[in-house]
């Protein structure tokens, strides 16, 4: 079988936008192009890749199975030219990263300074997550790594380096009728949002009040955006554990009330989380190897 990089471009732009001729739009290349690409894959695979609908086309469960596979390809290939623009010395490309916040607050200042002195041309997309909502990207290779908390359990198709062991603390807004609270059993009442930093919310304050002998804590919120943590804290009597980053740090240290209680709140350990023997772009593992200096003095 030979699929030509042109036929996986064209596929993907269809799929991307729904549509034959918005592909072709993008692209820059005729309708009839884009239309006889598709036909000539789809005899290559003797599978139906896309449906008409009202509004344009839609993948097949065949097409969106094949999607998974040309992401990933067309992924490297990018990545491929970018190692070698940058191993003739050049300091252009992408790197597609994402963290949660407590490396976004605690590392990600020190290494944004340095990294921006050796790679100034490379463009950086960052996305503020944790770990659930990025996996697929990472196994897909729309994202280069994860740096963050993570699951107990990953798949094989990724691996994972402890960067620094952590802790959390509790926070609410300044002023909160709950700021002199001194134990969790005093805050058994209160309404919590959660980060989710697994793939069930239940699990992430759920055993450390059943370890101290309390009733689960009452889950009202669910938010992954450091914006949604901030905009709900300061306008509601809404609790959250967050990494101790979080009154560490100049930003918003003075923003919210520390709740300090008595029982300890360990938190996971923060990772790099990146796809098992696929090497990164120079560009990428420089900035890994920044944050790896920066984690050291945790």
């Amino acid at each position: 079988m030979t699929i030509k990089l042109t036929t996986l471009r064209d596929f993907i732009a269809v799929a991307e936008r729904s549509g034959v001729r918005a592909a072709a739009r993008h692209l820059g290349v005729p309708q009839p192009a884009v239309t006889r690409s598709i036909h000539e894959l789809e005899r290559e695979l003797g599978v139906v890749l896309f449906e008409r609908h009202g509004r344009g086309v839609r993948l097949t469960e065949m097409g969106q199975v094949f999607l998974r596979r040309a992401t990933a390809v067309g992924n490297e290939l990018r990545r491929a030219k970018d190692e070698i623009d940058q191993l003739k010395g050049q300091t252009h490309g992408k790197v597609s990263l994402c963290m949660s916040t407590a490396p976004h607050l605690g590392l990600f200042p020190e290494v944004l300074r340095n990294y921006r002195k050796r790679f100034p041309d490379v463009r950086l997309e960052i996305v503020d997550a944790v770990y659930p909502l990025i996996e697929p990207s990472l196994l897909d290779g729309s994202v280069d790594f994860y740096i963050g908390p993570v699951p107990l359990e990953v798949p094989s198709e990724l691996q994972v380096e402890k960067l620094f062991d952590n802790t959390r603390v509790i926070l609410g807004r300044s002023g909160h009728p709950l700021s002199s609270a001194k134990s969790l059993r005093e805050l058994v009442d209160a309404e919590w949002i959660t980060t989710s930093i697994t793939h069930k919310a239940e699990e992430e304050l759920g055993p450390l009040f059943e370890k101290h002998g309390l009733p689960a804590p009452r889950l009202v919120m669910r938010a992954q955006s450091a914006l949604t943590f901030l905009t709900a804290l300061s306008n509601s009597d809404l609790l959250m554990m967050l990494p101790i980053q979080w009154i560490q740090s100049h930003l918003v240290k003075d923003i919210f009330q520390f709740i300090r209680v008595v029982e300890p709140l360990p938190a996971p350990p923060v990772c790099l989380v990146q796809r098992t023997g696929l090497p990164l772009t120079p560009a990428a593992e420089y900035f890994c190897t920044l944050t790896r200096r920066a984690a050291s003095h945790m």
